[in-house]
């Protein structure tokens, strides 16, 4: 999923755990296109163990749904252009990311792939591949239209972060930091506290969060071929050099963050009326 923010400066940095956390216990990895953090608080070491194992489990099934990097049920839809049976995790991402193009009067748009890979190949792209109405949605079968292809790189890390979020809760932790990319915060009576700089590492806001995820974009952190890796449907540039969007649930605010990039602020908040949970925590 090599993923916008992994390939430059984190746009989302860390600040020291709650100094109420007796004991924090931290497992480290890769994947998603990115470097993984886990923080569990009041882990015993065994209980660490077992679920730092059915983690990178989950990580690897994530993967196998929603990489373009590797065989995945994403590759296989864009190289045959439909998708029988699909996961049920996979078709609620999507019909995610349909609500987020709807909200955002279609800035957000997975089919923005084809024009992605003409940009890194330096080639010009037909834009009439382009277009989220086009992709038809079922418990059968996921079609796109002749030559479509998605990308999920705006809104899989915070899916992602959501899914090892929920795991942890089924284990039991009630109090946990997770970074897939994008973060999701469980507990904290106080709030884990987190900053958000932008490329240049200047601070543009900090926040703190309890039960809740924050995703961060900054467009100019990775160039292709000389230009901002988001991309509008309509070939646009970014308006923005660094959006943060904190929700309840990290999908959301990934796919948000992505999208106000393309966005002038009276359509921001228009889309955020759709999602009122949502919050902006740094333009800039």
């Amino acid at each position: 999923m090599n993923r916008r923010r992994f390939l430059t400066l984190t746009a989302a940095l860390l600040a020291p755990l709650p100094v109420q956390a007796a004991t924090v216990t931290t497992w480290e990895g890769q994947g998603l296109g990115a470097a993984l953090t886990l923080h569990l608080v009041g882990a015993d070491p065994h209980h660490a163990r077992t679920t730092f194992a059915r983690v990178a489990v989950e990580i690897e099934r994530i993967e196998s749904l929603a990489s373009l990097y590797r065989d995945s049920a994403l590759t296989r839809l864009n190289r045959d252009g439909h998708l029988a049976w699909p996961s049920p995790d996979l078709l609620d991402l999507l019909t995610l990311a349909g609500q987020v193009h709807t909200a955002t009067a279609g800035a957000f748009d997975p089919t923005v792939q084809p024009l992605w890979l003409a940009l890194a190949q330096g080639l010009t792209a037909d834009p009439a591949l382009v277009g989220w109405d086009r992709v038809r949605l079922s418990a059968k079968e996921i079609n796109l239209d002749l030559g479509q292809a998605l990308t999920l790189n705006g809104i899989a890390q915070g899916w992602a972060a959501d899914r090892i979020a929920s795991l942890l809760r089924a284990q039991g932790f009630s109090e946990a930091l997770v970074d897939m990319g994008e973060i999701a915060a469980l507990g904290s009576q106080t709030g884990w506290p987190v900053q958000v700089a932008g490329p240049d590492g200047a601070k543009l806001a900090s926040t703190r969060l309890t039960d809740r995820a924050l995703a961060t974009s900054s467009p100019r952190g990775t160039l292709v071929n000389g230009q901002p890796h988001i991309l509008g449907p309509q070939g646009q540039l970014p308006l923005w050099q660094t959006v943060s969007v904190s929700a309840p649930f990290a999908a959301v605010a990934d796919a948000l963050s992505t999208a106000f990039c393309l966005m002038d602020r009276p359509a921001i908040d228009a889309a955020l009326a759709h999602f009122p949970d949502a919050q902006l925590e740094a333009l800039a």
